[in-house]
């Protein structure tokens, strides 16, 4: 295979030296692909250069030392082999290539449709609104309109003072009824107190104006007046025949809210008398003169200083001086005598 070296030979030409030449190649590749190559070619100069071995050996040890490397480098990448710069350029995203943007032109927005034209149902009681919006296909809602917070119980005792129609998502027509208490007067704006009436001043107004002013607040039924006398011996006559009499106080006094719950009394008397004292006996009832104490006040009394005889005893007490004989001396069992001193 080949010849002995010539004498003089250096020993890093000597046969086992190019065969460590060969053989350090895959190892070198191991390490490094680049200084692999590098001692893959180092490894056939040697192999070819001043070599005493026969050409077939020559060309045997390159093929080895070209095999050995290739045996232990990497697989090439699927990108065809570019070195890692390449694929880095290859990876690396082109810059982005900035264009002016054109300002953009708004879109006309697709209008909102108009509110639902509903029936004017301001005026009428909840329940006929309601009843009357949901056969026109509306979805009615409701709430209180003034500030006091209460619930709507008994739609029939409200009445709509504002309305609003929308529009749902799905395209249902909607009303929001604004109610108050029925009588009540409509607050200014949705959600505002009600503007109620203050008691007007009636002192010494006639009971028949007195009931007339109450009445035109309109907030102030029939069956929430009443009329009471003003002295506490004192007592009203047959309805209707007090209209002249006149107003001592109120119950609420002067300037105070007057509300569809409020009830009304009016103290009264006649003309005659006057009226008490602002500040007497304040907080008791206060007593006509009564001069003979019979109950009846003098004013009234169709016997004065008679104590016997009042107006609902006109011809004096009873004589039951059988009756004391009979049961032992009792007095005044069973009288029906009314506003006197025997009773």
């Amino acid at each position: 295979m080949s010849r002995p070296p010539a004498p003089g030979t250096s020993r890093w030409l000597s046969t086992p030296a190019r065969l460590g030449y060969v053989l350090a190649v895959p190892v070198l590749g191991l390490l490094n692909q680049y200084l692999g190559f590098v001692a893959m070619i180092a490894a056939i100069v040697l192999v070819w250069k001043d070599s005493p071995w026969q050409k077939a050996a020559k060309v045997t040890a390159t093929i080895a030392a070209m095999a050995l490397l290739g045996a232990v480098l990497p697989d090439p990448p699927e990108d065809g082999g570019r070195d890692p710069v390449a694929r880095a350029q290859a990876t690396t995203p082109p810059p982005a290539v900035t264009w002016p943007s054109p300002t953009p032109t708004a879109s006309p927005e697709r209008p909102s449709p108009p509110p639902p034209a509903p029936a004017d149902y301001r005026g009428r009681p909840l329940d006929e609104a309601r009843e009357k919006a949901e056969e026109a296909g509306f979805g009615v809602d409701e709430h209180n309109a003034s500030d006091d917070g209460k619930s709507i119980m008994m739609r029939m005792n409200w009445t709509v003072c504002f309305q609003k129609t929308g529009w749902t998502s799905s395209g249902t027509k909607t009303i929001d009824f604004g109610v108050v208490k029925t009588d009540a007067p409509c607050p200014e704006t949705d959600g505002a107190a009600v503007p109620w009436p203050r008691m007007p001043d009636l002192v010494w107004k006639t009971w028949k104006t007195a009931r007339v002013r109450l009445t035109a607040l309109k907030v102030v039924p029939e069956h929430h007046l009443r009329a009471d006398t003003a002295y506490g011996n004192d007592w009203l006559p047959d309805e209707g025949e007090y209209e002249d009499w006149r107003v001592c106080a109120t119950d609420p006094a002067e300037g105070a809210d007057v509300t569809v719950d409020t009830w009304v009394t009016v103290e009264l008397t006649d003309q005659a008398n006057g009226c008490p004292e602002p500040d007497s006996d304040r907080g008791h009832a206060v007593d006509l003169p009564d001069r003979d104490d019979d109950g009846d006040p003098d004013y009234r009394d169709p016997y004065p200083g008679d104590p016997d005889r009042t107006t609902t005893m006109p011809n004096g007490l009873p004589d039951h001086s059988d009756d004391d004989s009979s049961d032992g001396g009792s007095h005044g069992g069973g009288w029906n005598c009314p506003r006197t001193r025997w009773c």
